[in-house]
């Protein structure tokens, strides 16, 4: 293929300008068209990028043949019905994380690709950082052994999005987010620690959720604020593998320790980057230099540039460079135990995966 992939883009909001500008940086797509209903927003940011093609209607957008890709950039409640509309139009979609409101509505994404034979990935940043790399290439080469545990954590002091500070309430209605920590920032170290140990099914999943630390009465008050800002979790996996999980938007600590892989043979912690293993009665902490590993990556390896960034790999992948990386299944499984999580808190007690499935209910709101 030697044209480029024609991109339209639903929702040019603060996350929407963000893959906007990812774009600009690809030689092999360009953005031809842009929708939102903030009229005003959309015209500032159609000149700003010099973007001719605007709608208010994303059905409107859709109805164009000349576009191979459609970006869903929404809040979370509205991800399903935009990316199905845009799957049965015959589009390829990238959609924003996290991959919906519930795991019912994510699981229709993802049987709708299947159906309509179209390809669907969804913003996983964390799949293609250098740390992820040098993790999944210690692992693929058997230095871990069998893997039997991760930890997925995620950590800010205060970070709670509007009442600390920074973006719209939306993010803290469960109306429009259904979720807070675990939808927000969770999805991004669950789906990587999936992913690392190649995305084990789920058997069980227990958890739970707060809303504790003190904010501005005031912004309470005016954001509706009603999801969580820590989340908990412990999740059983197939083959005797287990997973734990904590998320944090605000919580009285200094730090959590970054999120982490163990095997038999060895250990990874990504953040900060470490490598374990014990040789006899040596045991050796291991530093790695990742800035040296990723170019010679680039200089050694056949379309390492596909692998930069979550747009830049999904363009690829529709040129036919490159497979896709299994995004929306991890993302599919991150759902199910993020609405594991929900459910257990909910109910006070451990939930099957099957449990999930059956008592999952849309929260799509209809466009």
């Amino acid at each position: 293929m030697n044209s480029k992939i024609r991109v339209g883009i639903i929702g040019v909001g603060q996350i929407g300008k963000h893959h906007l500008k990812s774009y600009q940086d690809i030689e092999e797509a360009q953005v031809v068209a842009i929708c939102d209903i903030d009229v005003p927003e959309l015209k500032r940011v159609s000149e700003l990028y010099h973007i001719d093609d605007t709608y208010i209607n994303f059905r409107d957008l859709l109805k164009r043949d000349d576009i191979n890709s459609v970006d869903v950039c929404l809040h979370n409640n509205l991800h399903m019905p935009a990316t199905v509309a845009a799957l049965e139009a015959g589009k390829h979609v990238y959609c924003e994380k996290p991959m919906a409101g519930t795991y019912i509505d994510a699981a229709t994404m993802y049987r709708t690709a299947q159906e309509q034979g179209r390809k669907l990935a969804i913003q996983l940043n964390t799949l293609f950082s250098k740390e992820t790399k040098a993790a999944k290439a210690l692992i693929d080469q058997g230095m871990l052994g069998k893997l039997y545990h991760a930890r997925s954590t995620g950590f800010r002091r205060r970070g709670r999005p509007y009442v600390d500070g920074y973006g719209k309430m939306q993010f803290v209605q469960k109306d429009v987010a259904s979720g807070g920590a675990m939808y927000d920032m969770g999805v991004y170290h669950i789906a990587n620690m999936l992913y690392l140990m190649s995305n084990p099914e789920v058997l069980r999943i227990s958890g739970k959720i707060y809303q504790e630390t003190d904010m501005d009465a005031t912004r309470r008050e005016l954001s509706g604020y009603n999801v969580e800002e820590l989340g908990v979790g412990f999740a059983r996996l197939q083959d005797g593998i287990t997973l734990d999980i904590i998320e944090a938007w605000a919580i009285h600590l200094d730090q959590f320790e970054g999120c982490s892989v163990v095997g038999a043979k060895g250990g990874i912690r990504l953040n900060p980057f470490g490598y374990y293993q014990s040789i006899g009665d040596l045991d050796l902490y291991t530093s790695v230099n990742l800035d040296d590993f990723d170019g010679r990556l680039h200089d050694l390896r056949e379309n390492a540039d596909a692998y930069n960034s979550p747009q830049r790999h999904w363009i690829a992948a529709l040129r036919g460079r490159v497979e896709l990386m299994p995004s929306a299944e991890l993302a599919l499984k991150t759902m199910l135990i993020s609405e594991g999580i929900y459910l257990s808190d909910r109910l006070g007690r451990e939930v099957t995966a099957e449990e999930v499935k059956t008592l999952s209910q849309s929260t799509a709101v209809k466009l």
